[in-house]
């Protein structure tokens, strides 16, 4: 029955599609984000990262479909849009760019992790036990952190060693001012626009570099108005041992935020979540980021912001959701509509991305916060080893070269070697999971 009223609904089509378009707006700065960041840092062609903005949006509308659904197999079936994780950007740049892989050991290691996902759905109760909050609130720290640098040096207009215009007035003036509108916008605009301000932020950001002759249409006029879905775009998948590793670890932490996105809608649904329902969601997530290997597009996840909207708007029914998967479906079998977005200037993306990684940053901060007794000071001592090992080998990258490849594997990667060293810290102090906030006992009340 409870399934059942979710999916009913009395609106006219019209107001379930305008509802539609709004988790669409919600999301889509996110969604297109990220294939602007991954692809510029791999140095991909237009005609490449036309493909990657339109396959990626495709594909997270697949992925809504498949989480939505519900059925006995997989799927949760509750209003949740799906979209490429945020974390995985760090780790897919780590690896394309790193010496013998390349974009092929990307989706090899994203196919994988999805079939880690998909094929242990049941016991990641589990395993999710070795990443209590003080856990993840680190490694999404450390994620925040690796990807503020990248940030910066979009604002300055890309690479200083490549980009003669780094830096300029110009480019400054465009970056910290789209920067400051999306810090006003959600200082005094509420509801739907405050939202979308990051969206609202790039469109502005680019019509203003337009008036400035910043901005190229070339990629506007070159894309065309359809394209077929084309399975491994770039090439074989390879598979290589830390690639692989990287890749699991953020499926797990992505798990654990799903974890609690899912019991958040089932409190604003009034539905009660069952370990069943959970691997059913698990699952869903896990054939999303295979499909996201397939198609070369990225792995995909929960949007905590789509929650967000269905508590705001009080819209409970996931036809409405359903309506949002088949537009993201629909944009992207259109290149024209990707071509768009990569109309957007470094300069512009990087303002942006500064406010959007600092989030990603700043959640990790609050899960700490809300969630880890920080009066302990083993729980400290985990965070400051664990977020100093991830911050320093993405520094110091070298700094393991002469060690084992199998050792290799743990430790040549920031987020590898900083997620390895909070589990183990927190097996050593706390044991399997570790006392949370409201465990940690009288002292802080």
């Amino acid at each position: 029955m409870e399934r059942e009223r979710i999916f009913q609904h009395h609106r006219h089509p019209l107001k379930t599609f305008s509802l539609g378009i709004q988790h669409v707006l919600a999301m889509y700065a996110g969604a297109v984000i990220v294939p602007l960041i991954v692809g510029g840092a791999l140095n991909l062609t237009q005609a490449q990262l036309t493909y990657l903005i339109a396959i990626d949006l495709l594909a997270c509308g697949v992925a809504t479909l498949l989480q939505v659904w519900g059925n006995r197999f997989f799927g949760i079936g509750l209003p949740v849009m799906l979209g490429c994780a945020f974390q995985a950007v760090s780790p897919m740049i780590a690896i394309g760019l790193q010496d013998g892989m390349g974009v092929s050991a990307i989706y090899g290691a994203i196919i994988a992790s999805g079939v880690f996902v998909f094929l242990f759905a049941g016991l990641f109760g589990k395993l999710i036990a070795l990443f209590p909050p003080v856990v993840t609130g680190s490694v999404v720290t450390i994620i925040g952190v690796t990807l503020i640098p990248v940030a910066i040096s979009d604002l300055g207009g890309g690479s200083p060693g490549e980009n003669p215009d780094f830096g300029s007035p110009l480019n400054l003036a465009l970056g910290f001012g789209v920067m400051l509108f999306v810090i006003l916008m959600n200082r005094f605009a509420k509801g739907f626009p405050r939202s979308i301000s990051v969206l609202l932020g790039l469109i502005i950001g680019t019509l203003a570099a337009a008036l400035a002759g910043k901005v190229d249409l070339t990629p506007l006029k070159e894309a065309g108005w359809f394209h077929a879905i084309q399975p491994f775009y770039f090439g074989k998948p390879t598979f290589h041992a830390s690639a692989i590793l990287t890749m699991i670890l953020v499926a797990i932490v992505s798990v654990a935020e799903s974890t609690g996105v899912f019991m958040a809608l089932g409190k604003i649904v009034d539905k009660d979540i069952t370990s069943k329902d959970l691997t059913r969601g698990y699952r869903a997530e896990g054939l999303a980021i295979i499909l996201g290997g397939i198609f070369n597009s990225f792995p995909y996840t929960t949007y905590s912001q789509n929650v967000g909207l269905v508590q705001m708007s009080r819209v409970k029914t996931r036809d409405v959701i359903v309506v949002a998967g088949g537009l993201l479906i629909l944009i992207g079998f259109v290149p024209k509509i990707a071509a768009l977005t990569q109309l957007v200037p470094t300069s512009v993306l990087g303002g942006a991305m500064i406010a959007l990684f600092g989030l990603v940053l700043s959640s990790g901060i609050r899960m700490l916060g809300d969630q880890v007794d920080l009066n302990r000071h083993e729980n400290l001592l985990i965070i400051a080893c664990s977020v100093g090992m991830g911050l320093g080998v993405t520094v110091q990258p070298d700094i393991f070269d002469r060690l084992p490849a199998a050792l290799r594997i743990l430790a040549d990667n920031g987020i590898v070697a900083g997620s390895v060293t909070a589990i183990v810290m927190n097996l050593l102090f706390n044991g399997l999971g570790g006392p949370r906030k409201a465990e940690a006992g009288e002292e802080l009340k």
